[in-house]
């Protein structure tokens, strides 16, 4: 099934560690002003109690602004060891 952005509620970018997701974060408010604030999320992994063993999610609302594509928040991402899924 192909999604529209117009039918996407999210943009999550998943990362591996807290500071990874601040970094990217930042950046992305940096370069793109008008952009709403990235809201952080931690996400435990299946079964773990430890913080180290959890994901850190980079959570945007659409629509992005003409500066930002997808393809834009995929090679970000990407530089970070994650990757991006849409809801």
């Amino acid at each position: 099934m192909t999604t529209t952005s117009d039918q996407i509620d999210h943009y999550v970018l998943v990362l591996p560690d807290r500071d990874a997701a601040e970094e990217l974060a930042a950046r992305l408010k940096s370069a793109h002003p008008g952009l709403p604030d990235p809201e952080l999320h931690r996400e435990a992994l299946a079964g773990e109690d430890d913080a180290e063993d959890a994901q850190w999610l980079v959570v945007l609302d659409p629509p992005l602004p003409n500066t930002l594509s997808v393809v834009d928040l995929q090679d970000l991402v990407t530089e970070y060891d994650g990757w991006l899924e849409d809801y």
